[in-house]
């Protein structure tokens, strides 16, 4: 095969929808490693690194639009933290003991502060120094028309590229920021991971990663899909796209269930508690906007963590407030919602 038509194949495979791109192929021997050569370029031929590196420069995800992100609304949900061990509450500051509970992984509100104390749920007191404070994510995920050009991935946790799959994360390359947005290029297997070409000679292992899947059409209307593998949520009218962001489901020892369910239930805000006496106790005095879809298991707004991209929770299908919010505008109850795995 010429060069020509090298050339001219890879550009033809790179105007084909995403949707229909093939998968990962295996890392060409021949280059593995090789950051430039006569030929090879960042572990690739350089005929096909030059083929690719227009597309490269040319495209970019910053330009889809984004959920808007209320900053007020983030601060109203900034709950605090009690001590994951006893406490004792008091009926005023420095006052006459109450109780002594192990509260487990609980949020409370804070409606008076005095003389270094604070009032919180139940008109009980308790020294300030035992909260700590939280801080809602900025995050939001983004608006589409349909799957973008090329396969979308955001960073779930910030790492420094690499020159060649499979190779080492270097200092002196760019840090990829946590939550950061990219198109794939191309995608290589090496070992049991896939690496993605995010960038002019920047490679990303598959672990640090969530990518945006094609998903089967389900439904006509409105619906949702979860994909537990990739941590991603997206909103689909019919089999478009129209908002994808990134999810926290459950645990291994408490994992969300697959399957085709529906929104059973809509709620502005709410309360959330489970296990109680147990290791997993956990209570959430203030949840926003919750769609509840499988049973006590919900689509919901999450003030306490920013590990969107991996999973979290112990079931439900944890969102930023902002993303949350937008789905909850989204859904009506009997909305579909598909949880499922692309792997």
């Amino acid at each position: 095969m010429t060069k020509l038509l090298r050339v001219v194949l890879l550009i033809f495979m790179l105007t084909v929808n995403f949707a229909t791109m093939p998968s990962a192929v295996q890392a060409d021997n021949s280059c593995a490693g090789i950051v430039r050569s006569e030929s090879c370029k960042y572990g690739l031929p350089a005929w096909e690194y030059d083929a690719l590196l227009p597309q490269i420069l040319a495209h970019s995800p910053k330009s889809l639009p984004r959920v808007e992100v209320d900053s007020a609304e983030l601060r109203r949900y900034s709950l605090f933290q009690l001590p994951r061990r006893d406490v004792t509450f008091y009926d005023a500051p420095n006052g006459n003991p109450i109780e002594t509970v192990n509260p487990g992984y609980a949020f409370t509100g804070v409606h008076e502060q005095r003389d270094g104390w604070v009032r919180v749920e139940g008109n009980r007191w308790l020294p300030a120094d035992q909260l700590s404070g939280t801080r809602a994510s900025s995050f939001s995920g983004v608006l589409l028309n349909g799957y973008p050009p090329f396969p979308l991935l955001w960073m779930a946790r910030s790492v420094h590229a690499a020159e060649v799959p499979g190779g080492k994360m270097l200092r002196r390359l760019p840090v990829l920021a946590k939550h950061s947005l990219h198109y794939i290029f191309k995608t290589v297997r090496v070992g049991n991971w896939d690496w993605y070409l995010i960038g002019d000679g920047m490679w990303v292992e598959q672990r640090y990663v969530a990518v945006l899947k094609p998903v089967e059409p389900k439904h006509s209307g409105r619906w949702i899909a979860v994909d537990l593998y990739e941590q991603v949520a997206v909103a689909l009218e019919g089999s478009t796209p129209v908002f994808a962001t990134l999810i926290s489901s459950g645990l291994r020892k408490t994992p969300t269930r697959e399957g085709m369910f529906a929104v059973w239930a809509k709620l502005r805000s709410g309360s959330m508690s489970g296990f109680e006496g147990k290791p997993e106790q956990y209570n959430i005095p203030v949840v926003p906007y919750i769609l509840y879809f499988d049973g006590s298991i919900g689509l919901h707004g999450t003030f306490w963590h920013n590990g969107f991209g991996y999973r979290h929770s112990r079931g439900c299908v944890n969102l930023s407030i902002s993303d949350a919010k937008w789905l909850y505008n989204f859904a009506d109850v009997g909305t579909p919602v598909y949880v499922w795995r692309s792997r």
